[in-house]
């Protein structure tokens, strides 16, 4: 079975793995595994975030792909979007950064940037 074939036969609906075998070995893995985020996807998703992925992004590509207009590509992006966790990739500055970050923005003082710094070793 395929994953297109699982997702057919899910619906949709959440799912676990609970066996996976290494073909090469025979060697088999039980336990409970949640399946990659895409590959949660419906098979249309995944056809659809994989021709994103091959035109590099080129929202113009994908309407000459699926001959749709632009805010119905930008739309199917934002739904599918919805379905997936995202890396942060603008974190927060923590410790020793977020105390000079405030201390940049006059937020504290250098005596309190000092002693923050001081209590965190």
């Amino acid at each position: 079975m395929d994953w297109q074939e699982l997702t057919d036969l899910t619906q949709g609906r959440p799912f676990v793995v609970e066996r996976v075998r290494l073909a090469d070995s025979g060697v088999a893995v039980e336990g409970q595994f949640e399946p990659p985020q895409l590959a949660q996807l419906s098979a249309d998703d995944q056809v659809f975030v994989a021709a994103f992925v091959r035109s590099h992004g080129s929202i113009k590509e994908m309407e000459r792909i699926f001959g749709v207009s632009y805010p119905t590509i930008k739309s199917r992006l934002k739904r599918i979007a919805e379905h997936l966790d995202f890396v942060d990739t603008d974190p927060a500055p923590t410790g020793a950064a977020d105390v000079v970050e405030r201390l940049r923005r006059g937020e504290i003082s250098t005596q309190e940037a000092l002693a923050e710094l001081e209590g965190s070793r």
